[in-house]
């Protein structure tokens, strides 16, 4: 009869489940599991932090979910730009992928 060997080894890493847990917002592939609704809904049980759905018509993307807060530095417009050129590339319609955005206003005024 031969003996058989076996080990476990078990890795983890631990972090703390931060509200709200999402940081300025989420992209929605067309056919993710989940929908800008019911994302929406959970984020408002969740935490105060509002957030606005901002719609995109492309084959790929579906929704954006984004800080108001975000919303106060750019357009809808704007940022449905950067969504469309910048992560359509990098995902699947059945995706979502996390936005950690960092927008910085240069403002520039002359003396009266």
């Amino acid at each position: 009869m031969n003996k058989k060997n076996r080990r476990h080894t078990f890795h983890a890493r631990l972090t703390e489940f931060i509200l709200p847990p999402i940081d300025d917002g989420l992209v929605l592939g067309r056919q993710s599991p989940i929908g800008h609704i019911a994302v929406g809904k959970a984020l408002s049980l969740l935490t105060t932090t509002q957030f606005e759905h901002v719609l995109v018509e492309d084959d790929v993307i579906g929704d954006v979910l984004v800080r108001s807060a975000i919303l106060r530095k750019i357009s809808p417009e704007q940022l449905r730009r950067f969504v469309l050129e910048e992560i359509k590339p990098l995902m699947g319609p059945e995706e979502i992928i996390h936005l950690n955005l960092k927008i910085e206003i240069e403002i520039d005024q002359e003396p009266r």
